[in-house]
């Protein structure tokens, strides 16, 4: 097991992350180093040959005074100081003939005879002479002087090529801390970049345990990395809601196809132990029916409500006319509200439109409208239907006359199966207004509720102008019928 481990070390991203910054830092230390290097070379011999150019100005100053004895006087006097780096000094007459020669054994390794085999040429300036073994360099200023005579001053390399050797040293005795340091370096990067993918991965292993509440905490740093955590969440809670859905419709479904069912079979296992024949078995048989259908009518409408509320429910948008979406709904009705003596009212302008899912808006209606008639004494003045347009979306109502909401009942209308004592004598399912609430959500839109006992109700949607999915808020109070 220790193998493996060992040997999947090389595929992971932190190793490679940790190697490829290691590498980077190795070759930038190495090209810093070739800068440097080449840097204080350049320096070191530029100060040579300027400290050169400065000897042969002071050399041709005194031949000009007093000619080969000055300069002779001048470096017999310097001897006694005994200088580390004394300065080769040649003068030849015009066919480069050797007149004088400053020649010690600091020198002894260079071929100077060359000096005589190469005419000095007015346009090189320098010669350079390698030692023997090629370990250091002469640098000879060539200068020609008033008299058509040449002045050769030059300097070895050697106190350069010291202090290179040493600069090489220096860096070959550091490069092993600093691939340590890269590696280190490398190793704690890898480990800080990769912190937001090793807490994405304890999540879904979190996930896979069940823990659907697990997230991954964000780094908040902004990068792309950030932004990958800040998505997962999203994706989390976007599961979590779907799952919480299904859970609560199949706890939903359970809990409210237990009633129906014993319905059903009450029915079947009466009419199984009576001695039915010709109309009695028809009528058990459409009883059988109108609880079937009924059961199928509970399952549909759970199951909108929980793809509304989950965000999965396929809305088919269209531009709508709201007057003509808020008519259809009051010609359904017209006939229902007529036996209650009931009127209902549209008012609504004839442009006015939104974008919204016909069948689904309809269906909203037809829930509002089917408690406002439902609700409403026989008898007692008209239900209002209305919609205007704001600043910032479109408004439609559904007022009505009724009996109003309980306030002790207004907190939990909204809840699927709730029924209040006022409606319990009144036929349905008690997913009228959670449907209507969660069609509503999945437009983008609110839906509000203002109610007073023994005058009535009104109940307002606000759908946004653009398309705006996600949470919506519910105020106020509401019923569910």
């Amino acid at each position: 097991m220790f193998l493996k481990d060992l040997h999947n070390i090389p595929k992971t991203i932190s190793f490679r992350l940790t190697a490829w910054y290691s590498i980077i830092f190795i070759l930038a230390s190495f090209l810093l180093f070739a800068i440097a290097y080449f840097l204080v070379s350049s320096t070191l011999e530029k100060h040579s040959r300027e400290a050169i150019q400065g000897k042969v100005k002071e050399l041709a100053l005194l031949y000009q005074k007093g000619g080969i004895p000055a300069l002779e006087k001048e470096i017999n006097s310097v001897k006694k100081f005994h200088p580390k780096r004394p300065f080769f000094i040649r003068i030849a007459d015009a066919e480069n003939k050797t007149l004088f020669l400053r020649l010690g054994y600091q020198w002894a390794e260079f071929d100077i005879k060359t000096l005589e085999k190469t005419p000095p040429d007015p346009e090189r300036q320098w010669t350079l002479l390698r030692s023997a073994e090629d370990k250091n360099i002469l640098q000879i200023e060539t200068f020609q002087l008033p008299d058509h005579r040449w002045l050769q001053v030059g300097q070895t390399s050697e106190e350069t090529g010291k202090l290179l050797d040493r600069f090489r040293e220096i860096f070959a005795a550091v490069i092993i801390p600093l691939v340590l340091l890269g590696f280190a370096g490398g190793a704690f990067l890898a480990f800080r970049a990769l912190r937001p993918i090793r807490a994405l991965i304890h999540t879904v292993h979190s996930v896979e345990t069940g823990d659907m509440t697990a997230r991954v905490p964000a780094p908040g740093t902004g990068d792309e990395l950030d932004e990958l955590v800040r998505l997962f969440n999203g994706m989390l809670e976007k599961i979590e809601t779907l799952i919480l859905g299904m859970k609560g419709a199949l706890d939903n479904v359970a809990h409210d196809l237990r009633t129906p069912m014993t319905r059903l079979r009450g029915i079947a296992e009466i009419a199984l132990q009576s001695d039915l024949k010709g109309d009695a078995c028809r009528e058990t048989l459409g009883r059988c029916i109108e609880e079937c259908d009924q059961i199928l009518t509970m399952l549909n409408t759970l199951m909108d409500i929980s793809e509304a509320e989950t965000g999965t429910m396929r809305l088919d948008r269209r531009e709508i006319a709201v007057r003509d979406l808020l008519a259809s709904a009051a010609d359904l009705y017209a006939y229902v509200a007529e036996d209650k003596n009931i009127t209902i009212d549209v008012q609504a302008p004839q442009d006015l439109t939104i974008s919204a899912d016909p069948a689904r808006m309809a269906q909203v209606l037809a829930n509002l409208l089917d408690n406002a008639v439902k609700y409403t004494p026989e008898g007692r003045g008209e239900i209002k239907m209305a919609a205007w347009k704001e600043q910032n979306g479109v408004t439609l109502s559904v007022k009505d006359q009724g009996t109003g909401i309980p306030e002790e009942d207004r907190s939990r209308i909204w809840d699927r199966l709730y029924r209040g004592d006022r409606s319990r004598h009144q036929r349905g399912l008690g997913l009228g207004l959670s449907l209507v609430r969660a069609v509503v959500k999945a437009h983008g839109g609110t839906i509000t509720v203002e109610s007073e006992p023994d005058k009535g109700s009104t109940f307002s949607i606000h759908l946004p102008l653009t398309d705006q999915q996600g949470s919506s808020s519910i105020r106020g109070d509401s019923r569910q019928g």
